[in-house]
């Protein structure tokens, strides 16, 4: 019994053993089986995120992927001119892109390429299709034709995207006015780079700039006035023989420019020479001594202190000797002249007298009063900064006083013209709509109102008879200066080589636009003919007049051409 005991107690604690071992094994194995339910939960939930990713990617559209987001060209507004027709826009472009991963044939993509574009650059472009990279570009912009042809070339591992480029209807005509755009359509120059400064490159890198939201901008360009200067500059170059001419059309009332050319320019939609220097836009990024025309400041100044009036004299008999400097007339009348007619004669010995009577430091204030020896601020980025004597001594201010020792640039010069026009008032330029209203808020009055009135006298009288004859226009009342500087040439004034100006105003009754026209260098138009800013400058102020003014809303009077007529003094 007590073995049998012995016995069951011995089966009963193996089999309570074996109880505790199956049940421990049961859990293990309930584990281990958990675990691998787990792990394979984690791996196919990593799979089918991939998965679909994978499908996402290729429901989307291949011209979305590609080259960097940096490098994607953003929408621009257009630019308009005043009548709204277009002056800059978007146009969509093809640019062709590799993926290097995916090329089989380097050589031969190069090969086949270059019957296409002969001007790719060989061991670049090698380099790129070697790099294994995921993408690089080979050709930005490129044109339709050049697009269909590469297509027909089935190259394995080339594509395209579409992006923007800028386009300009108008070619060069306005190439310096609207600027450009670099390859990644942002604006570098004129009022491409303006717009930018604006908050257009802010919306641009925010991705923000969506063309559908774009208004266009408008300018106070008129594109037909623009056309009009073109042609004239073109061809008063050729006329002329010179190296460069230059014109600006400005609103005496609102300072608003209406047009404004400098030759020779670039295409915009080409502009492989923009950066050649003879390209300046000379009318507001170059500085010149703008000779005779700066007798106009000059007169006024005389006025304008209360010193001298209409019937002042200064005696031009004989030359002025400063120091070691002789100041003589072009063509002196010997003998005493009143303030009309050291105008109207363009007398170096009156204007000097005139600067005189006021002082140096009365001369200097009066010229920086008028905008002339200040950064100009206008939209146009390009602008220059005038230049003048460090010290001004006497011989400084006589010199200055007949346009010779200071430079400026010719759109303030008729910023300041217009001033002594529309009663005294400076206007700084803008290439944007502006009325009467707006601009009497930002003007300043810098002359009287009576030294205005005896300057558009001064301007008619000189176009009737003086060395302004040239510009007359029958039934525009034309009146302006004449100006004709002589070029530093190896560190001394050169008597043949010129920088002519024609610096005018029109209708004198009530100037309602400045036109002033430079030409650089002019030979005469044939021989036996002088180049003297009357037989070229002139000219082609009056042409431009001509064939605007009604374009402009003057309307032409024949009825009382003379608005001024020559008191005889002896």
């Amino acid at each position: 019994m007590i073995s049998w005991l012995r016995r069951r107690k011995i089966e009963a604690a193996a089999s309570a053993g074996s109880i505790v071992v199956e049940g421990a094994r049961k859990a293990t194995g309930g584990k281990a089986k958990n675990r691998v339910v787990m792990t394979m939960a984690v791996f196919f939930g990593i799979y089918a995120t991939i998965a679909g990713r994978l499908i996402y990617f290729g429901m989307q559209d291949p011209a979305d992927s590609g080259g960097p987001a940096s490098r994607v060209t953003a929408s621009r507004p257009d630019i308009v001119d005043r009548n709204g027709e277009v002056l800059a826009t978007d146009i969509k472009t093809a640019s062709l892109f590799a993926e290097p991963r995916r090329v089989v044939d380097a050589d031969e993509v190069i090969e086949k390429l270059a019957t296409v574009l002969p001007d790719i650059e060989v061991e670049q472009t090698y380099h790129k299709l070697k790099s294994g990279a995921g993408f690089v570009w080979l050709k930005r912009q490129l044109t339709p034709k050049q697009q269909n042809e590469i297509i027909q070339l089935g190259l394995p591992g080339i594509g395209f995207r579409t992006e923007k480029r800028r386009f300009y209807p108008a070619g060069p005509t306005i190439s310096h006015i609207v600027g450009l755009t670099n390859i990644d359509n942002q604006g570098i120059s004129g009022l491409e780079k303006y717009i930018d400064d604006q908050g257009l490159a802010d919306l641009q890198a925010s991705g923000l700039a969506i063309a559908k939201d774009l208004n266009p901008v408008k300018l106070s360009i008129d594109l037909r006035v623009q056309h009009i200067v073109h042609d004239e500059l073109t061809q008063a170059m050729e006329r002329y023989h010179a190296i460069a001419a230059g014109a600006v059309v400005l609103n005496a009332k609102t300072g608003e420019v209406v047009a404004m050319v400098s030759v020779p320019d670039y295409d915009p939609n080409n502009p492989y020479n923009a950066h050649e220097k003879d390209r300046l836009n000379r009318m507001s990024a170059g500085t010149y001594e703008m000779g005779s025309t700066i007798k106009s400041f000059t007169t006024a100044m005389a006025l304008d202190s209360g010193l001298a009036n209409l019937e002042s004299r200064f005696d031009a008999s004989r030359p002025l000797r400063i120091g070691r400097f002789t100041i003589k007339d072009f063509h002196g009348k010997g003998r005493v002249l009143t303030l009309p007619e050291v105008f109207i004669y363009s007398s170096n010995i009156g204007s000097a007298k005139e600067a005189d009577m006021v002082g140096i430091e009365g001369h200097r204030e009066f010229l920086k009063r008028m905008g002339l020896l200040t950064r100009m601020r206008t939209e146009l980025p390009e602008v220059a900064t005038p230049t003048e004597p460090k010290e001004w001594k006497k011989v400084n201010s006589i010199t200055i006083a007949f346009g010779h020792g200071m430079s400026t640039t010719p759109l303030q010069t008729a910023v300041g013209a217009a001033a002594l026009m529309n009663g005294g008032k400076l206007i700084q330029p803008t290439f944007l709509p502006r009325s009467e209203a707006e601009a009497g808020a930002v003007a300043e009055q810098v002359v009287e109102e009576k030294t205005s009135a005896d300057m558009r006298y001064l301007y008619r009288l000189n176009a009737e008879k003086g060395s302004g004859k040239r510009a007359e226009v029958p039934g525009f009342r034309v009146g302006g200066k004449t100006g004709t500087a002589e070029k530093v040439v190896n560190g001394r004034y050169s008597s043949t080589v010129r920088f002519n100006a024609f610096l005018a105003a029109f209708p004198m009754d009530d100037p309602q636009y400045i036109v002033l026209s430079i030409i650089d260098e002019p030979k005469p138009e044939k021989p036996g003919m002088g180049a003297t800013s009357g037989l070229n400058a002139a000219p082609i102020v009056a042409n431009i007049i001509r064939r605007s003014g009604a374009l402009l809303g003057v309307k032409p009077e024949f009825g009382h051409e003379s608005g001024a007529t020559v008191v005889s003094y002896q």
